[in-house]
């Protein structure tokens, strides 16, 4: 309420609660059925996914790995570091793949994460990135990983992001 002792003043809007955002060009992400799709291409690779692209021109993912499944991929020792396992040639395969196979299948710009960037560190429930219930907060994780969002659109973009090679959607 605006003044809570006078409801005719209204309500403040206080921000969106959807997950969904728009693109640079206009073009809407409907970031539930995106995530589950990367997350079923990811085949057990990934934990979870945030998406991002709020303003951009083409959605992208922060992707929180299943780190014992990458660690078997990659065929790391139990000591290797997670930016090790996360860098190695057959992790960074995998995941390629799954954007890849996501690009073939897209039928749109939204419908398919153009690059992807693994999490070496899990998202903080300290930092309010994972509810209560256990599920990511997209928008605390997008805040406090901007740094990381930014990486995923620097051009050209750094070795550790993973960067769709599907033709038609190599950006």
């Amino acid at each position: 309420m605006v003044d809570e002792d006078d409801p005719r003043k209204g309500l403040l809007y206080d921000g969106r609660l959807a997950e969904d955002f728009k693109l640079s060009t206009g073009t809407w992400v409907r970031v539930g059925p995106l995530r589950a799709r990367l997350l079923a291409a990811a085949a057990g690779y990934a934990q979870d996914v945030v998406i991002a692209g709020h303003d951009h021109p083409y959605p992208t993912a922060l992707i929180v790995p299943n780190l014992a499944a990458c660690r078997e991929q990659a065929r790391a020792a139990p000591e290797a570091s997670a930016a090790d396992v996360l860098a190695h040639p057959r992790v960074v395969d995998t995941i390629t793949r799954a954007i890849d196979e996501m690009a073939r299948d897209g039928t749109g710009s939204s419908t398919f994460v153009a690059r992807g960037l693994l999490l070496e560190h899990p998202p903080s429930l300290a930092a309010l990135e994972v509810t209560v219930k256990g599920s990511l907060n997209q928008k605390v994780m997008l805040n406090t990983r901007a740094a990381l969002v930014e990486e995923l659109y620097r051009d050209p973009p750094s070795p550790r992001v993973i960067t769709c090679q599907t033709a038609a959607h190599r950006i």
